[in-house]
């Protein structure tokens, strides 16, 4: 598939509103609002998707293991680092079982022995759990012609939160598997058979719809309004509909440091807690206004991530497709020739 800038930057928006909101949290000065980068991740994920498998053919499990080996290698890199800092004292607040240990590896909900949630030991890492699910069920709907798979798509999640929203289940993991939530994969991918069709509006309409849509996340954290997927997601799909609308009209500039923070975003989005972590308690332990914390800490989990996705993501993805890794490398624009 070509490369979307659009969909560059707005990974790159994603992973750095989920740095702030977490830094936000622990320097205390919340931008709660910032958790909707979750929103933008599903609404793009769905969107890639689908984009990529109308591009070209692939197996269910080919899809499957393509998509795995994405996404475990630096998740659990991650998650054995947190093991590695709860036995050694560094997270006292965390309680490790072997249950929960072996969830969250094997990207399945288990309620936490440390807070009673259906949080891995990584705690960001319950949005993988559902882009796992998302990645099976899209693997099966594979086995169907390419014009059906968006309605079937469209049919199991439907079905699914239309249970949650019948039965309210009391029984965490069927909660968390009927959220509303997972509604954004479907969208996206909606979003991606639109574009593909070139049915997408002017881009001077998708700029009035970024613009909308920011306007709507700027509303619910200035008001501090009350937000769930029944809001957010339809303000992420208004700004990725948006975005890609403005990239279709030839009016969105090419950003190198934007592109590239886009290509590191799963790593930003893994490490970044790490960072903020020892950044808060330097701060702290400094006596620093809180406003010095939270730039702090969000320019060191960016960093980390920055570090997490030149160090080990992208060397082991080379890896993975039998390259040859090459030396880490900043976001230097190359001149032109």
């Amino acid at each position: 598939m070509q490369t979307l800038y659009s969909i560059q930057y707005l990974r790159a928006f994603a992973a750095i509103a989920v740095v702030i909101f977490h830094a936000g949290e622990r320097a205390g000065m919340p931008f709660t609002i910032g958790a909707a980068g979750v929103d933008i991740f599903f609404v793009v994920s769905g969107f890639i998707m689908m984009a990529i498998s109308d591009d070209r053919p692939v197996s269910p499990a080919r899809f499957f293991r393509n998509r795995l080996l994405r996404i475990a290698p630096s998740y659990w890199a991650a998650t054995t680092l947190m093991i590695v800092g709860a036995t050694i004292g560094l997270f006292p607040n965390l309680k490790l079982a072997f249950a929960h240990t072996l969830g969250s590896y094997l990207f399945i909900p288990v309620t936490s022995p440390s807070n009673g949630n259906l949080w891995p030991l990584l705690v960001q890492g319950w949005t993988l759990n559902y882009e796992i699910f998302f990645y099976a069920v899209f693997a099966l709907i594979l086995f169907l012609k390419r014009g059906w798979r968006l309605a079937a798509l469209a049919f199991v999640f439907g079905s699914l939160v239309l249970t949650g929203l019948l039965l309210e289940p009391a029984a965490p993991l069927l909660a968390f598997y009927t959220a509303p939530v997972i509604v954004e994969f479907v969208l996206g991918a909606a979003l991606a058979k639109l574009w593909r069709r070139g049915g997408l509006p002017s881009a001077w309409i998708g700029l009035l719809l970024v613009s909308l849509s920011i306007a709507g996340f700027a509303a619910i954290h200035l008001l501090k309004l009350e937000f769930d997927a029944w809001t957010c997601g339809p303000l992420a799909v208004t700004l990725v509909l948006g975005a890609l609308s403005v990239e279709a009209g030839n009016r969105l500039p090419r950003l190198h440091t934007l592109t590239y923070l886009g290509d590191s975003s799963y790593s930003i989005y893994l490490w970044h807690t790490f960072a903020i972590s020892i950044a808060v308690q330097a701060g702290t332990a400094m006596a620093l206004a809180a406003p010095s914390i939270l730039l702090a800490a969000v320019l060191l989990g960016t960093i980390a991530g920055i570090a997490g996705y030149e160090c080990f993501e992208r060397p082991v993805q080379m890896l993975l497709k039998g390259k040859r890794p090459s030396f880490p490398r900043l976001p230097v624009r190359r001149p032109a020739r």
